[in-house]
């Protein structure tokens, strides 16, 4: 079982004072991290993706969470699975006759490979949230099946993201699947703590229930096993995608090329040479035409006209470091935030307003972006806290407990991490 607790922070299972036993029990049976390094952006998609792949961004493809889309944001993330250019966790299972079973996971809309799917996605018109995870959920039976067997009817009021008792649903559906199917792989991923900081910010009394619903979620499917008797047969791991940094003041660097004449501040962009893609702590300049070398300079010279007290809430991530953190691989220039600043991609004024709640999408080394990690049971070797572990060291951990046939591009395998073959934890 691969759990993603969107927005997971070390300290909610290295301190008891934060509501998640569950978790807590785990990484005392277990193993942990004191760290986790998520990857650059850090943000949900990106993240996830390279938890399944051990690849970074410019490998396995998922740049940002949405799609680029010349003539305006439509509102669309990168839902399909097929956008993914690198092998999957899921890939790798199927070519071994094993089956899985993934819920909310990202990037997995029309995933053949994954056995049950109920994938994350929602609909552009605000209208019934879960027409489009009827639509695109395999086989298409299951929303049957498991609105009969495992969750009761399913709608917005008890499975939008704005709703924490979302997570008691996906636990029940978690458990079921284990229980009726004993799927190779279970991908879990729980939105809710994310959610509750990206309104409030990371200290509200929220997230203390957020997290108690997390738990609760993964305590069904824990409960689930240990009645089953299948505890020495079953692996928990249970990691992060990226941490949460509070935000004061929204940066719109779009206005600026806006009075320079590089793009029109209109939703479809009018007429445009550049813009940028920002989301949370970056930015990532995007060019009408791709050999247009000279609307590159002049961003870099409205950047470096900025007031030295602006510039100084900004970096400039180069193509050369953009290429050293794997990230995108078209963008010619990126812009990374201070802690406290979250950027965004209107180009209507001002430049500077305030904001609430937090975000990310910052560089992962910046300490409020690590995540965590927890694992235990079959074939972990127990007691061992990694002082640090990277997002796209999981799926090689993963791969190698299954005994899959897998190569992680990016990812190292933490041999320490795992018993002898033969050995039980």
């Amino acid at each position: 079982m691969l759990v993603s607790v969107d927005a997971l922070r070390p300290e909610f299972y290295q301190q008891e004072t934060w509501p998640m036993p569950v978790v807590q029990q785990l990484a005392r049976d277990g193993s942990s991290a004191r760290t986790v390094l998520s990857v650059f952006p850090a943000l949900t998609y990106p993240a996830h993706t390279s938890i399944v792949t051990g690849a970074l961004p410019a490998r396995h493809g998922i740049w940002h969470n949405r799609p680029f889309e010349p003539g305006g944001q439509s509102g669309r993330w990168l839902w399909e699975a097929s956008a993914i250019t690198a092998p999957t966790l899921w890939d790798a299972v199927h070519g071994a006759g094993g089956t899985t079973a993934a819920i909310a996971w990202p990037v997995t809309v029309g995933a053949s490979a994954i056995t049950w799917n109920v994938p994350d996605v929602w609909p552009l018109d605000f209208g019934d949230g879960m027409a489009p995870i009827r639509a695109a959920m395999t086989p298409p039976e299951l929303i049957a099946e498991l609105e009969r067997e495992a969750t009761g009817r399913l709608r917005d009021e008890n499975f939008s993201i704005s709703r924490l008792v979302r997570e008691d649903r996906v636990g029940a559906i978690a458990a079921y699947l284990f229980e009726r199917y004993r799927p190779t792989l279970l991908l879990v991923h729980c939105i809710g703590a994310d959610h509750v900081q990206h309104l409030h910010g990371r200290e509200t009394p929220l997230l203390r229930r957020a997290l108690g619903a997390v738990d609760r979620a993964i305590g069904q499917v824990l409960d689930t096993v240990e009645r089953l008797g299948l505890r020495d047969r079953t692996t928990f791991i249970i990691t992060g995608d990226h941490g949460s940094a509070d935000v004061h003041t929204q940066l719109r660097p779009n206005v600026w090329l806006a009075a320079a004449g590089l793009m029109e501040p209109r939703a479809d962009r009018g007429r445009w040479r550049a813009t940028f893609l920002a989301s949370g702590g970056s930015a990532f300049l995007e060019l009408c035409d791709a050999e247009d070398a000279e609307a590159v300079t002049l961003v870099e010279r409205i950047l470096a006209a900025q007031p030295s007290r602006i510039r100084a809430l900004l970096r400039v991530v180069d193509r050369t470091e953009l290429t050293r953190l794997g990230a995108d691989p078209v963008s010619p220039l990126a812009l990374v935030a201070m802690p406290g600043i979250e950027l965004h991609e209107s180009a209507e004024g001002p430049a500077l307003r305030p904001a609430v709640g937090a975000a990310h999408g910052y560089l992962p080394t910046t300490p409020a972006m690590h995540t965590g990690f927890v694992a235990a049971g079959a074939g972990v070797r127990p007691g061992i806290i990694a002082p640090e572990l990277r997002l796209e060291d999981i799926a090689p951990l993963v791969a190698t407990l299954l005994g899959l046939d897998f190569t992680a591009p990016d990812g190292v395998l933490m041999p320490g991490l795992i018993l002898p073959r033969g050995r039980a934890p």
